[in-house]
């Protein structure tokens, strides 16, 4: 037996297996823990190296969260006290019932230990996790040393590499967390509270229906609905354009108006008529240049909002799914990565290619977390073996992976343009000469146009035909998914971790509906892959009332979560305290909420009005 012991707990217990399966080599014992059936105590022998050297590790894990954070008890119960007395009423953390055991065996663990290794995801809610279990590890151990692994992944020499290399906990993003965890609370509560209550009384529909609130769900709500007045109240304008095409080499070259298209029609039929005067066009510039299709940037979640990332994750086939990194490191063997995909009978010979000389440094995107490389695959799996949902996240991971080490798509454009009257035209013609990364990413596409005949420079032409041609502007589609997220990302609201929550969120209290683009039933679920969003009545009453109230900044616009992320990053960095963040975030919704009371009968009217039907 070694002389120390090292308590090790991971987030979930499939981590805790994994990890404990590569430190251990094979030889582990597990050991059941009284009153949870989920988690396991792995007993084995590692050397850690300096200053731990060979050590008796017990490998275990929690389920999430250990705590909860509630209101005192005399706070708890809607009618105990008026809604707006949330904003400060005295909270308390507690273990969560369900995870006492749970907290009891890192408890007991821990009076054996030397040191406290936490190998939560290396994330903000991660590192909050890892400090609930560093507080009930304490709690049997006051003397323990707490450090933290660093992983983004569970293939092996990855996390021989964390054990052996352990970090401090980062307390900064403990405060973020904790503070969000508070406000999230209090703002929630109160204005969940007393909008259920209020519209409540209006009956019907809502009198036994459950009107929550929340700072990211109705912000999501609002994309959704100003997309769908967009579309309802769109009004569409007609408009004309002038076509040029010329006959040559048996070829029919149709040239586009530079101006692309006028909505006054008689200023249209005017310069047609010029051109028509003109009778013989010129060729004013040709030009024949190489040109790329770029390779697509290493992937981050808010492309990969999909079923089946966490699992795969868990089981050790691609790394950490959470992650706004679209950059590698340089440290990272990528080479190595491409070498387990070789054997693959799809995309193995891409694989091979790459190994062969092929390989080309991965893109660069703007952003890293510093917690976690981008999406990518750790180990091979045969698709076969895997789920439907799991086989086609899993592909599509391989393969943009492998499209990101890749070269660029090559072809060559040349461009056409002429001058007819007093308008210019143009040609474009689109030759692929290497399509490189798009053989093993079909997710893109990049193909030829046809080839456009010989232009020489100054000559004249009369041209085969011109028409002058009419259309009219077409509404915008109801909001996808895709798009709802990239308006989420970009306004900050939520984060790659939870912006699929606040979606289900609003799906679930029938805020929006969803059906698949193109038409169909409605309602939550199959059909086409791509949803599209329509808000309910009581979606619509909701975010339209908000706004009608006349708010310095509508409950239902990104604006001020957006303020609240951008704060706790300044948490992280040590630029802003926790209380400060709270008591400002506080008064500033706090302002909100009393003028919600004052302008309340401006709600019941939206609601009066979508829900109830009853025009003003």
């Amino acid at each position: 037996m070694a002389p120390n012991k090292i308590l090790c707990v991971a987030e979930k217990p499939s981590i805790a297996k994994a990890v404990a399966q590569h430190l251990a080599g094979g030889n582990v014992n597990t050991r059941s823990i009284q009153g949870n059936q989920y988690v396991k105590n792995y007993e084995f022998d590692f050397s850690f190296g300096p200053p731990w050297g060979n050590c008796s590790v017990t490998m275990t894990s929690v389920l999430g969260h250990l705590t909860e954070v509630d209101f005192s008890q005399n706070y708890r119960k809607w009618h105990s006290c008026a809604p707006a007395q949330l904003f400060e009423a005295p909270i308390e953390t507690t273990v969560a019932k369900d995870k006492g055991p749970i907290a009891d065996n890192v408890t007991k663990q821990a009076r054996y230990a030397k040191a406290l290794f936490i190998w939560t995801d290396c994330d903000r809610e991660g590192e909050h996790i890892g400090s609930e279990v560093r507080q009930a590890a304490l709690e049997g151990n006051r003397r323990l040393q707490v450090k933290r692994a660093r992983f983004s992944n569970t293939e092996r020499a990855h996390v021989i590499r964390a054990a052996q290399n352990p970090i401090d906990m980062d307390d900064r993003q403990v405060t973020a967390v904790s503070a969000r965890i508070e406000l999230d609370l209090r703002l929630g509560a109160a204005f969940t509270r007393y909008q259920t209550l209020t519209l409540r009384e209006m009956g019907g529909d809502l009198a036994d229906r459950l009107i929550s609130y929340g700072s990211c769900q109705f912000p999501t709500l609002g994309f959704v609905v100003d997309r769908y007045f967009r579309v309802k109240n769109f009004v569409p304008e007609k408009f004309w354009s002038i076509k040029v095409d010329q006959l040559r080499d048996d070829i029919k070259v149709t040239f586009s108006w530079r101006r692309h298209r006028l909505f006054d029609r008689g200023s249209v039929i005017i310069l047609f008529e010029r051109c028509l005067a003109a009778r013989t066009a010129r060729v004013s510039k040709t030009q024949r240049k190489p040109t790329s299709k770029w390779r697509p940037l290493p992937l981050t979640t808010v492309e990969l909002q999909k079923l089946g990332t966490e699992d795969l994750y868990n089981k050790g086939w691609i790394s950490y799914p959470r992650t706004e990194t679209d950059q590698f490191d340089k440290g990272i063997d990528l080479r190595a990565l491409i070498q387990k995909q070789a054997q693959d009978q799809h995309w193995g010979p891409h694989a091979h290619g790459l190994l062969n000389g092929n390989f080309k440094q991965p893109r660069g995107g703007r952003n890293n977390d510093q917690a976690h490389p981008p999406i990518h695959p750790v180990n091979y799996v045969s698709p076969g073996s895997l789920g439907q949902d799991e086989r086609k996240v899993y592909e599509f991971v391989v393969r943009r992976f492998l499209a990101c080490c890749s070269e660029d798509a090559k072809g060559e454009l040349t461009t056409i343009e002429i001058e007819y009257g007093d308008e210019t035209f143009f040609a474009n013609g689109l030759i692929v000469l290497q399509r490189n990364y798009l053989e093993v990413y079909p997710y893109e596409k990049w193909e030829s146009s046809q080839h456009l005949p010989n232009f020489v420079l100054h000559e004249t032409f009369e041209p085969t035909e011109a028409n002058i041609t009419e259309g009219e502007t077409t509404p915008p589609g109801y909001l996808t998914e895709p798009e709802l997220i990239s308006l989420m990302d970009a306004n900050g609201i939520g984060t790659d971790a939870t912006m699929a929550e606040h979606i289900s969120k609003i799906k679930d209290r029938e805020y929006v509906i969803t059906q698949p683009r193109g038409g169909g039933g409605r309602g939550r679920g199959a059909g086409s892959s791509v949803q599209q969003f329509i808000p309910t009545t009581l979606g619509v009453a909701l975010i339209e009332g908000y706004d009608n109230i006349g708010l310095d900044t509508s409950l239902g616009k990104p604006f001020l979560r957006k303020e609240m992320e951008a704060k706790m990053r300044e948490i992280c960095a040590g630029t802003k305290s926790r209380n400060d963040f709270v008591h400002e975030t506080l008064d500033q919704y706090r302002a909100a909420f009393v003028r919600i009371q004052q302008q309340v009968a401006v709600l019941r009217a939206a609601c009066r009005k979508y829900v109830f039907g009853i025009q003003p």
